[in-house]
């Protein structure tokens, strides 16, 4: 095995590295370099497949470079200008759109659709790899928010069966709201938690028309997805002027006293954490949907895996791509890392596992954000953040739509 793993400058060895390799590589070597981002895999993942990987292509050195995510895009939109590129970036599924307007990605439809099952693959990772038609963004690895609950709040509650639907759950929730207790904790400015329910009533946040990509949040789907999140958000004493982070929700829910949040299910870590007594007490359900027949919508936040179109070694960057995005290690990467992998087919992956299982029922109801590559402008200086609290705080949601769509639309311009 002769892989190295760098992390900027340093080049750090693997314990693995070079053992049993008693000659230097040949003329047809190649040496492949995959970016990877921090933290998406354990270092115990990267060795077992570096070393499964060259033991089957004896002619391949994977040599992979760790990157932090701050300052990221500028880095790759750099690589992908380059001469040499790395052979294999991963990427944050909703950037695809805009590596890809660089004209700088090797386009992956045939081999997506050939080897690797597009077919299965979770909308909320293959929709943002997807430009026009053309793949350039393979599946790798989600992960969504679901609802966390407090067990010991549930059983003193009488409370039995989890909610369904969003009735069911709003029935449900104003029955835990009661006294010092709050039914749920949430933000006003939770805007991807809103952005499942505009899509659960058919909405969308922004979309493209005649070319040009314009906000959606003033149609009537929208503004019942708002006034369902603004029924729920009552039913606890969450800030109306604020996101998750202000305060942050988990050490608010470490307290004690509220019943549900709504987070990815490794916030029960820090939960516990920070009050070793809740340690056993948290429960994870998928977000009710509008009815019982499948969960409500939900932002799929993760990776794709993108391939320069300047790599010196493009179809051995392929095969790496379709080794990682194929079943042998997408299972052993859901086992590890408890993420949902990237086919609805591989659930069994993650079977008896509470919190990933109901991070994978909610991702197969699973969406990215707008797919133009300007929307990271709209995030910059969120207007939908600043709707949502106006609506809130008692301003006609129609009114504050209007506002809030016109500056979405002078973002995607």
């Amino acid at each position: 095995m002769k892989n190295r793993f760098l992390v900027g400058s340093a080049v750090f060895v693997s314990s693995l590295a070079f053992v049993g390799c008693g000659m230097l590589p040949g003329e047809d070597d190649k040496v492949i370099t995959v970016w990877l981002m921090k933290d998406s895999v354990s270092g115990a993942y990267l060795d077992r497949f570096t070393e499964a990987y060259e033991k089957d292509n004896p002619s391949v050195e994977l040599e992979v470079k760790i990157q932090e995510w701050t300052g990221i895009g500028k880095k790759v939109m750099a690589a992908l200008d380059s001469e040499n590129p790395p052979d294999v970036i991963e990427v944050g599924n909703t950037q695809v759109a805009q590596y890809a307007e660089s004209d700088g990605l090797r386009d992956l439809t045939l081999e997506s659709v050939r080897d690797l099952g597009s077919e299965d693959w979770l909308p909320g990772l293959a929709e943002p790899g997807s430009i026009n038609g053309s793949q350039y963004g393979i599946p790798w690895y989600a992960a969504n928010r679901v609802v966390i609950y407090n067990k010991e709040i549930f059983a003193e509650a009488g409370i039995e069966e989890l909610p369904r639907t969003r009735d069911e759950w709003l029935d449900m929730t104003a029955e835990l709201d009661k006294g010092s207790r709050q039914g749920i904790y949430l933000a006003g400015q939770d805007w991807y938690t809103l952005a499942g329910f505009i899509w659960d009533e058919k909405g969308e946040l922004a979309a493209e028309s005649g070319g040009e990509w314009e906000g959606r949040l003033n149609t009537p789907a929208a503004i019942r997805g708002m006034e369902f999140y603004q029924e729920l958000q009552a039913l606890g004493d969450g800030p109306k002027d604020s996101d998750e982070v202000t305060p942050v929700q988990e050490i608010e829910f470490a307290k004690g006293d509220i019943a549900q949040m709504i987070d990815t299910p490794n916030s029960a870590v820090q939960i516990e954490e920070k009050n070793p007594a809740l340690k056993g007490k948290l429960g994870f359900f998928p977000i009710p949907g509008k009815t019982a027949a499948k969960p409500g919508s939900v932002f799929t936040g993760g990776s794709d895996l993108i391939v320069p179109k300047n790599s010196s070694h493009r179809s051995a960057a392929v095969d790496v791509v379709k080794a990682l995005a194929g079943e042998k290690w997408q299972t052993d990467l859901a086992k590890t890392m408890s993420y949902v992998p990237n086919k609805t087919t591989l659930a069994d992956a993650i079977q008896g596992h509470e919190a990933t299982s109901a991070m994978a029922a909610g991702a197969a109801q699973g969406r990215a954000t707008p797919n133009s590559p300007k929307w990271a402008n709209v995030e910059l200086d969120n207007p939908i953040k600043r709707y949502m609290t106006a609506v809130l705080q008692g301003e006609d949601p129609e009114i504050a739509s209007e506002v809030a769509v016109a500056e979405i639309t002078a973002a995607l311009r």
